[in-house]
């Protein structure tokens, strides 16, 4: 399988903030999840790959190129819209149809129909979540075949945010398409994810499959004298929370014929990034 983004050595420091250094391989046709909490880096990495801002060192590949040769492959949503809000949806028609040579009028009306979006509505008009539609729609009509998209449901409520990832889910059908997914809503990605990269104060601290995670990662919950029990090869990170140990372990099968007295619940992402960022990290199972 091809790589859609290739990653060696990316570092990439401002003053109090380092991102790197960072080493990372996404595969073509699928989606990666890009979870972590505010500040961790993840728009500086979504920045660094885009060449919005340069890398201090590494080197990326986009598609096997070097991105600026790549761009109009790519259809970008970033967290804040980079179009004037006197603007509305029939200039950026107009104006897109001269930048991108693979534009599509028909499709980009198709999508603003389907949202509800009247080409003549002015963008400081519209609420957050309208805006949002729109730059989806502008990175889908120039047919890419990488989408880069850092919060791209954010201000979306749920029947629509649900009719957007099937967006998502139906551009990877075709196995050339790529998507890496940046957001906070960690629910959208156990439902779409093929991959989950994970970023902490500028470091990446997990690069796993999402059936992986789910299939064999858990949280058990026990005291003290339990807790003191588990091997640390077992558990990946703990937090101590009032009257009991949140563990994130490594081996559910395993572990629940070892530790019979603790419970071990199934693990979603926010457990994942709640214990990883607030809890104490171990060494087990790191790559």
């Amino acid at each position: 399988m091809k790589d859609a983004i290739e990653i060696k050595n990316l570092r990439k420091s401002y003053p109090g903030f380092t991102l790197g250094e960072i080493s990372l391989n996404i595969p073509q046709g699928i989606i990666v999840g890009l979870i972590g909490e505010n500040g961790a880096g993840k728009t500086t990495l979504i920045k660094t790959i885009l060449n919005v801002v340069n890398k201090d060192n590494g080197n990326i590949c986009v598609m096997g190129k070097d991105v600026e040769s790549v761009k109009e492959e790519i259809g970008i949503v970033l967290d804040n819209s980079f179009f004037p809000e006197i603007l509305n949806p029939g200039n950026i028609d107009s104006i897109l149809k001269d930048v991108y040579g693979n534009w599509d009028s028909e499709l980009f009306n198709r999508y603003l129909d389907s949202f509800s979006i009247k080409r003549d509505q002015i963008l400081k008009t519209m609420s957050k979540g309208m805006r949002k539609k729109v730059e989806i729609a502008t990175a889908l009509s120039h047919h890419p075949k990488l989408l880069i998209l850092d919060e791209p449901t954010s201000g979306l409520d749920p029947i629509v945010r649900n009719e957007v990832l099937d967006l998502f889910l139906d551009f990877i059908q075709d196995e050339e398409h790529t998507i890496l997914l940046s957001t906070h809503i960690t629910s959208d990605l156990e439902h779409i994810a093929d991959q989950i990269v994970f970023i902490d104060k500028g470091k990446l601290i997990l690069n796993k499959e999402r059936n992986e995670i789910f299939d064999n990662y858990g949280i058990m919950r026990c005291g003290e004298e339990d807790f003191n029990k588990v091997e640390k090869r077992d558990m990946l990170a703990f937090k101590r929370n009032r009257y009991e140990y949140d563990v994130l372990v490594n081996d559910v099968t395993v572990c629940r014929k070892k530790y019979e007295n603790c419970i071990i619940d199934k693990i979603t992402l926010e457990d994942l990034m709640l214990i990883m960022v607030k809890g104490e990290k171990t060494n087990a199972g790191n790559d």
